[in-house]
């Protein structure tokens, strides 16, 4: 008991439940903390998207802002949570290195935690409490017929 306990890598009970905690609160709060006020981008935030040296920065901080707030809400409800998941993991990756990049490790953290919760539902994948779940148990129930 101990040794799966402590070393096992089996879902057990736990595991769709905390996935959509996760799912939950890392995708309604990038969305409504941080998504929500970049869609549409503002001029500082294009400028500081351009300061980062990205060519075409208006477009680039629209999909900065969608990640953040599309990506974010997709990931609550568990849709398209993979692609979304890549695409947070990005942007947060530019965030914590391109635009907190100089500055201490206080300042990259937020961005780093949403990196890693996003990389972790991009392996993991949104668990059975998901529209993606749903979706899949749809097209392979229809496919065998």
């Amino acid at each position: 008991m101990w040794r799966s306990l402590l070393f096992g890598i089996q879902h057990n009970a736990g595991t769709n439940p905390g996935l959509l905690l996760i799912r939950l609160f890392a995708g309604l709060a990038m969305a409504l903390s941080h998504g929500l006020r970049k869609v549409p981008p503002s001029d500082r935030f294009v400028q500081s998207v351009s300061d980062i040296g990205f060519p075409a920065p208006e477009w680039f901080a629209w999909m900065a802002g969608l990640s953040e707030f599309v990506g974010g809400m997709f990931i609550a409800i568990g849709f398209c949570t993979r692609p979304s998941a890549f695409f947070l993991t990005i942007t947060m990756l530019v965030a914590a290195f391109g635009r907190h990049g100089a500055e201490a490790f206080g300042a990259q953290e937020k961005a780093l935690l949403y990196a890693v919760m996003a990389l972790f539902l991009l392996i993991q994948g949104p668990g059975k409490y998901s529209v993606d779940y749903l979706i899949h148990k749809k097209l392979h129930s229809t496919s065998s017929e």
